[in-house]
This record gives structure tokens, sequence and C-alpha cells, in this order.
């Protein structure tokens, strides 16, 4: 410690402290040193205790705060208010991203599917969240605008827009499959120019509809007169899963995903992609 303190001074060109016959004593540039040296290292601890996994909050990414991700999320906070929780979103199509930043520790878990299991590195797992069932969003004047359910064979032959399906995205590969099952028009064409834009379109469109998901938040002015159509027989799953580490998970995972379990499944037929993991959320590795 001497060695250390010595250095300091050298640095410094000052003397901190003074040997008396009473031991050592601060010199009076050590008096007013001292307050501004307690500060970085109070600081310091801060800057740590905010990125050490354990002791800062928990850190999720989802895709959207919109999103059925952040809605659960959201659920699962307002019941438990004493929970330190941080969502954020990566803005990153490519899961391959989120996935190395679960690895990095940047991210305690992140909403993303790796659609190739073999793509995870082996410090990461990734397990079944939740499934959330589609609607057919439409305006007023859309053929199936009247039904109170529609079946995936209806779809056939109508127009399904969803812009800005971006290459690589655990969604392609979604809306791929999809289309190949049911023999769907899913028309991709055109950049997303945000969900007020995709409402406009819909409302003043008598041949346009999208689909989403049953908890996505989703607000338009009453003029515009959408309507959410629950599709069934089956219904259209998007599996969400999440990514996390397979070793020294946050703590406070545990109980977000013992939330997931908690959800009602999905009745009747459902239909998922083939790269879907098994329903029902695995034990959190240090449980």
């Amino acid at each position: 410690m001497s060695k250390r303190i010595a250095a300091l001074e050298r640095t410094l060109a000052v003397r901190l402290f003074t040997r008396t016959a009473r031991g050592v004593e601060l010199t009076l540039d050590g008096q007013a040193f001292l307050p501004h040296a307690r500060n970085i290292v109070t600081s310091v601890d801060r800057a740590l205790t905010a990125i050490r996994p354990g002791s800062r909050a928990l850190r999720i990414d989802v895709l959207g705060l919109r999103t059925a991700q952040a809605v659960i999320l959201h659920d699962y906070w307002r019941s438990h208010p004493e929970t330190d929780l941080d969502v954020v979103t990566l803005k990153v199509n490519d899961p391959r991203v989120a996935v190395a930043a679960v690895r990095a520790g940047d991210v305690d878990a992140s909403f993303r599917s790796v659609t190739g299991p073999a793509a995870l590195p082996r410090e990461v797992r990734m397990i079944h969240a939740f499934d959330s069932p589609l609607e057919l969003l439409a305006g007023p004047r859309h053929p199936l605008a009247s039904a109170r359910t529609l079946s995936p064979s209806q779809l056939r032959g109508h127009r399904i827009w969803v812009p800005g399906i971006a290459p690589l995205s655990e969604w392609a590969e979604f809306y791929d499959q999809l289309a190949a099952e049911f023999g769907l028009r899913i028309d991709a064409a055109g950049p997303h120019f945000g969900d007020e834009v995709l409402l406009d379109v819909l409302a003043d469109s008598a041949d346009v509809a999208t689909l989403v998901g049953s908890r996505d938040r989703y607000l338009w002015p009453t003029n515009h007169d959408l309507r959410r159509i629950p599709i069934v027989n089956p219904t259209l799953a998007y599996p969400l899963s999440l990514i996390l580490p397979r070793a020294n998970p946050h703590p406070g995972l545990r109980a977000v995903i013992g939330h997931f379990g908690s959800l009602a499944p999905l009745p009747g037929a459902v239909w998922r992609p083939s790269w879907a993991t098994t329903p029902g959320p695995g034990p959190v590795p240090g449980s």
C-alpha cells in the first residue's frame, strides 16, 4: 500500500501523507485531495454495480415496445413492481447479433429465435417462452371484415401485406413456411414506413390486410374502423423464444420464465413453424 501511495504522490507531485509521532496524517494537499478521491471510488463502485449481473437491473431485449413480448413483460412487472427490469430493443434483424449480445453479457436475455439450433454457440441456449396467436387486421371495406373468426384456408387468394420482411430474420422464415403450408399470398413489397402508415393503408383499402399478434399493441383513429379477426382451425402461432446464457444467468430470469410458464396454452389445433422449440419453458440454469 505504501508503494502505491508513493507512486500516487509522484504522479501528483505533492505529498499526501506525513509521518508524525502519532502516526501517519494527511497533509493539507492530502486533505484537499481526499473527498475527490472518495467520490471517484464511489462512482467506480456504482458503475461496476450497474453492469454486474445480479446487482444491476435485469436487461431483456425485445423486438419492439408494442410487441407481445413487451406486453407480457409489462404484465409481469405490474404483478412484481419490485423487479428491477430494463426492457431494451437492440434494433437488429439478424438473430445472430442478438445471440452475440447475450454471449457478451450486453443483455441478459433476448426474445429472438435462431431457426437452426446448430448455429447457437454452446455458451447460450434457447427456450420456448410463449406462443403469440395471429389475427387478420383489415379495414371495414375488406371482404373478410365482417367475419368473427377465420380459418387459414379462408385467407387464400387475399393479399396479406407484411412490408419490410428482413432477410435472415426469424420472421422471414416464419412467413415463408406459413405461405408454403397454407398457400397464402404474403406480400413483402415496399419499405416499412411505420405502423401508422400501414394502418392508414389498411383503413382505405378494400383488398389489403395484414397479420398481427393478438397481444401486439396497435392504436388507430376511431374513423379507421379496423377489425382484428382471430385465425382458428388451426390457430397460427408465432413461437416466441428466449435466448439466455447457459451458465450464471441473471437471477431475475427465473421468475420471469416462470411467468411465461403460467400463461394458458392455446386451445384447439395449433400450427407452428418447423423450427419452433417444444412449448413449455425449461428450467433456468443454476436454479
